[in-house]
């Protein structure tokens, strides 16, 4: 299989991305072969969760070359795979975060299609009702609301701090990122930040709200950061840590 943004003088201009599969470790995942006009270097990386790999290439560079780079770095891919959660599927009896609180998956068929809060002698609970097929669908369903609600209230609050509006405001599910925000205000964020503690969602709020005034990391981004969000440096921190487990979960 040839790359087919590899470039020829003889052929049409090539795609940017090149897509195919990766064995690391008895495991086959999806590798995502990227150009970039600025990059200088190949650079790799795996996706949130362990669901991917991806690479990043200078233009023009030769096929030998990312092969030769894929098997002097398949030794830290393993390591790091290694490290990764499992991935749970969602069912009954499992605990699912709810805002950073585990809450016990309980399964009521006889009701409608619903999710509710409640809690137990166990602890607390969501409760989700209908047919056991569509639990996953509705509990994506209930933290896709509760995303709506929580963020967009928190984009409001942030949005007004900075004197900046938001064109839009997306709910995805993004393995790659948290959130994003676009040049002409397009906000998007994963719907599954709602697993994490609240302070941490207040942070990615703020974090993508800071980009509306600096599409940047320097310097002045950070310092509005911090100003829309004292914490930051430690609600950073606990997603660093804790999101590969967020992304892992299967719903």
């Amino acid at each position: 299989m040839s790359f087919g943004f590899f470039r020829n003088l003889t052929k049409p201009a090539p795609s940017p991305v090149e897509e195919r599969e990766h064995v690391v470790a008895g495991r086959t995942l999806p590798l995502r072969i990227v150009e970039n006009n600025r990059a200088r270097r190949l650079t790799l990386r795996i996706d949130a969760g362990g669901q991917g790999l991806r690479i990043t290439v200078p233009p023009g560079l030769r096929r030998g070359e990312v092969e030769k780079f894929l098997h002097r770095h398949q030794g830290w891919l393993e390591q790091r795979l290694a490290k990764v959660p499992d991935r749970p599927q969602v069912r009954p009896g499992i605990k699912l975060p709810l805002y950073g609180v585990p809450h016990m998956i309980v399964h009521e068929p006889g009701k409608r299609g619903t999710v509710s809060v409640g809690s137990d002698e166990n602890g607390p609970t969501l409760v989700i009702h209908g047919e056991r097929v569509h639990l996953p669908r509705r509990l994506t369903d209930y933290l896709k609301r509760e995303a709506r609600r929580e963020i967009g209230a928190l984009v409001e609050r942030h949005t007004a701090k900075v004197g900046r509006k938001a064109k839009a405001v997306r709910f995805k599910d993004t393995s790659s990122r948290w959130g994003s925000c676009t040049s002409d205000g397009n906000l998007s964020f994963s719907w599954r930040i709602m697993m994490a503690p609240r302070p941490v969602i207040n942070y990615l709020v703020a974090h993508e709200v800071a980009h509306l005034k600096e599409m940047n990391h320097g310097p002045k981004f950070w310092k509005l950061c911090e100003e829309l969000c004292p914490d930051t440096e430690r609600c950073r921190a606990w997603l660093k840590k804790n999101g590969s487990a967020l992304q892992a979960i299967q719903f």
